[in-house]
């Protein structure tokens, strides 16, 4: 929804009954000795106060149906009932003089009833919207609710007496309604704050007012008054002041019937043949282009829809175009969609690219899913395998269980034990989404069936398929037993050395078949790799909350795997980056640029567990800690006097490449939450971030830099003056131009991770990509990206703020 637009409901459509609740009630009750206890209440010393409050709804001033009552509470104050009340009457029965009468009565003075007090609330507010969210009325004590046009208790503070505390109690309405945009960090801080107004507020006013809080019921829009029947205003009312009046329009958003039917004669298949040899002039061709440039996440206006139909047949040699052509078909037209389906057919052979956008929720028709799929069908398996995580999540957008992408998914993985494996873990992990379980499940039994019944392992000399489909199920045997053993380790007592002791006895002892295995097994994060045992020596915990295990494994062909398995976090965001990471290492190397990039592999194989390959490196927390400086602890491992700072010439290179590399990509995909720990720098000068829980712009520090870059780090690099500093900003320029080629791919990419459980995608994934395309600056040529590039980095560099920030994370890090 665009900010000029205003989406809501009519309260004539709404064939609800009226609903809220009765939250509490707050303030101190009067007094027994008061001098009016018929008034205002007679509340006797030995007996606590049972009260309940009585709702009833007046329409111009009259009852209308039935009031309600809450149930008896006496364990106050303050009194909380936290009851849902539905009243007989519908939101569609509602005028703009509806009234909500609240009155709270004591029943504990025995025959006649305690009278505490009254207010009432208007539904409707000054603009005629439906009012929704939490409200606090100020009871009139001693006063039954009056429901009256002029309401002698009107439960609204006083415009004199409202305070800051009332400014307040509205803003924290509008944010739990999500009209304001949530803040974890300056929320808490706002909170506290507060709640010292609140305690000052009432210190000041003592205990005199008492207050009912009600809870209103919200809806997708705002519900906007229409009365039902005729509907006529009173033109008197409105020329008598010079105020602004608000007319809502029933209609916005709708189909013009007239244009709708224009459009329908400029489309008619009859046109067909005239169409045919129609070619754009050079206005219209610019236009085309425009459009044809547009990013996949645009939406299309109806002329420039209208063009693309018009120019279709003059389109059909450009490949481009196929996805906006597509973008600008009437679906729910047969006629049409045939002759789109035809066209498609004959249109020029589309990029992989663009067969990634054909598959997202998008496009709906199983003709042109099936057609990306068939253009899927000519990529190589490497290919294939970056794309494999997002084409599973794709199959929550086919229109069937057993669709063509699930079956090609399949055959695929029979000739290729890496893609295989993949798979089995990506719809394995899915089996836990309620929604799509189904599905998921179906694509898990076609490729066992499949797998056993073919018996693919000959091409690759993995026995038949049955013993091949027990190589990747034992992977999971293998995963429980490792959840099994990070149990019964954070069940120790005592520091990490105590819990690595006991890991090395589990491995040693009760779980000895863990140090050899029956039969080897395919790492689950390297599937060509056969594992035959762990080595408990070379096995230990990291120290950390949630105490993730580095075990060591033994090869086939007599070497080692690393591997770091977790329990408690899920790993499936961390997964996605690195597989961008990956990716976008693949599409730099593609144009000659090694950066030197680090994608370690990373593998979810549970909501809440996973494991990834251990690079042996040292944060740059630590090595400022022990070497005080990058340069120090470069000049450890690869000294040369007569080397730039006495540092190799090809480690400083690999150095300046690395930090180029990741600020780019770091950049681009909104990575927050960086600081020294989770900076990561090998012997050989590659430097690489870890622990990706914060994504697409979101960061839990304030103010975060555009991007990562330390004072150390330009330091290691001579400083902002020197040659290797600016090698360094010519580096980075030149990736970002070179991904924003793919801008496109990995948009399609992220789009259909859409539907995926992934948090910062989840939460809002329309926003989240929206984010991710601004990162590309598509508005810019190269050269005016360069300019932009540059001062990025001036900014991050010159940021002094997050330094502040990374003193206080130390701190944490030393107290933990």
């Amino acid at each position: 929804m665009t900010g000029n637009e205003f989406r809501f409901f009519l309260s004539c459509d709404i064939n609800l009954p009226v609903t809220f609740r009765i939250e509490k009630l707050e303030g101190h009750l009067p007094s027994t000795n008061s001098p009016n206890p018929v008034e205002i209440g007679t509340i006797v010393e030995d007996k606590k106060p049972e009260l309940y409050v009585e709702c009833a709804l007046y329409i111009d001033g009259a009852p209308f149906g039935l009031p309600m009552r809450t149930r008896l509470e006496s364990s106050g104050p303050p009194f909380c009932w936290g009851e849902l009340i539905t009243l007989s009457t519908k939101y569609r029965d509602l005028t703009t003089n509806s009234q909500l009468a609240v009155t709270v009565w004591d029943v504990s003075c025995g025959k006649n009833e305690g009278l505490i007090g009254g207010a009432t609330i208007h539904l409707f507010n000054m603009k005629k919207q439906l009012k929704t969210g939490k409200h606090k009325l100020r009871l009139w004590q001693g006063k039954e609710a009056d429901g009256s046009i002029h309401s002698t208790t009107p439960g609204k503070t006083p415009k004199e007496e409202r305070g800051e505390l009332e400014r307040l109690e509205k803003l924290v309405n509008k944010y739990e309604r999500g009209q304001i945009q949530r803040v974890d960090w300056l929320d808490r801080l706002a909170f506290k704050s507060m709640d010292k107004i609140k305690d000052l507020e009432s210190s000041k006013n003592g205990s005199s007012h008492l207050y009912v809080l009600i809870d209103f019921c919200s809806f997708e829009h705002r519900v906007v008054l229409q009365e039902s029947g005729p509907n006529l205003l009173i033109p008197a009312s409105i020329a008598s002041s010079n105020e602004l009046v608000t007319v809502w329009d029933p209609e916005l958003g709708k189909i013009n019937p007239s244009e709708h039917k224009q459009l329908k004669l400029a489309r008619s298949l009859n046109r067909g043949i005239i169409d045919r040899d129609l070619k754009p002039s050079s206005t219209e061709r610019k236009s085309i282009q425009r459009i044809l440039k547009y990013p996949p996440t645009r939406t299309l206006s109806g002329d420039e829809r209208q063009l693309l139909w018009k120019f279709r047949f003059s389109l059909m040699s450009e490949k481009r175009a196929l996805t906006k052509f597509l973008r600008c078909v009437e679906w729910s037209d047969v006629q049409e969609a045939k002759q789109a389906i035809e066209l498609m057919g004959r249109w020029e052979m589309i990029d992989v690219c663009d067969a990634l956008e054909l598959l997202s929720p998008v496009f709906e028709s199983e003709d042109v899913r099936a057609h990306a799929v068939r253009v899927l069908e000519r990529a190589d398996d490497e290919e294939l395998q970056c794309y494999l995580l997002q084409l599973v999540q794709a199959l929550r957008f086919e229109r069937s269980d057993k669709s063509r992408l699930s079956q090609f998914l399949v055959q695929r993985s029979l000739s290729n034990i890496e893609l295989a494996s993949f798979l089995r873990w990506y719809v394995a992990v899915e089996l836990h989404d309620p929604a799509y379980a189904k599905r998921f499940y179906s694509t898990y039994e076609m490729l066992e069936e499949n797998m056993i019944k073919l018996g693919i392992g000959a091409s690759d000399g993995g026995g038949d398929g049955f013993k091949l489909w027990q190589s990747l199920v034992r992977q999971t045997e293998l995963t429980a037993q490792l959840c099994s053993i990070m149990r019964d380790v954070r069940n120790v007592r005592g520091g990490t050395q105590k819990k690595i002791e006991k890991l090395r006895h589990l491995l040693s002892g009760l779980l000895s078949e863990l140090t050899y295995f029956e039969e080897p097994i395919r790492s689950p994060l390297a599937p060509i790799v056969l594992i035959t045992g762990i080595i408990p020596s070379d096995s230990s915990i990291f120290k950390s909350a949630l105490h993730p295990l580095r075990l060591a494994f033994r090869t086939a062909n007599g070497g080692c795997l690393k591997i770091i398995f977790k329990k408690g976090d899920d790993l499936r965001q961390d997964q996605l980056v690195v597989q961008m990471v990956s990716l976008m290492d693949r599409l730099l190397k593609l144009e000659n640029l090694d950066l030197h990039l680090t994608p370690y592999r990373v593998l979810a194989t549970g909501h809440d567990e996973g494991m990834m390959e251990f690079i042996p490196s040292k944060s740059l927390a630590q090595i400022l800690s022990e070497h005080r400086s990058i340069t120090s602890y470069l000049q450890k491992f690869h000294p040369d006097e007569e080397g730039p700072f006495g540092i190799t010439a090809t480690c400083l290179e690999t150095f300046i490449k690395s930090c180029a590399g990741y600020s780019v990509i770091t950049y681009i995909l909104g990575i927050g939450d960086r600081h020294l720990d989770n900076l990561l720098l090998r012997d050989d000068g590659r430097l690489f971030h870890v622990d990706f829980g914060f994504i697409l712009g979101r960061d839990p520090k304030p103010f975060p830099p555009p991007m990562k870059l330390c004072k150390e780090m330009v330091e290691a690099m001579g400083g902002a003056e020197s040659q290797y500093y600016t090698r360094f900003k010519s580096y980075c320029c030149e990736a970002y131009n070179i991904l924003r080629k793919s801008s496109n791919l990995i948009l399609n990419l992220f789009h259909l991770m859409a539907g995926s459980n992934i948090p910062d995608i989840a939460s809002d994934p329309e926003k989240g990509i929206l984010k991710l395309q601004e990162k590309f600056r598509l508005d810019l040529d190269d050269e005016e990206c360069i300019h932009f590039f540059q001062d990025l980095i001036n900014e991050s560099v010159s940021a002094l703020f997050p330094q502040m920030v990374e003193t206080i994370h130390r701190w944490a890090q030393y107290w933990r």
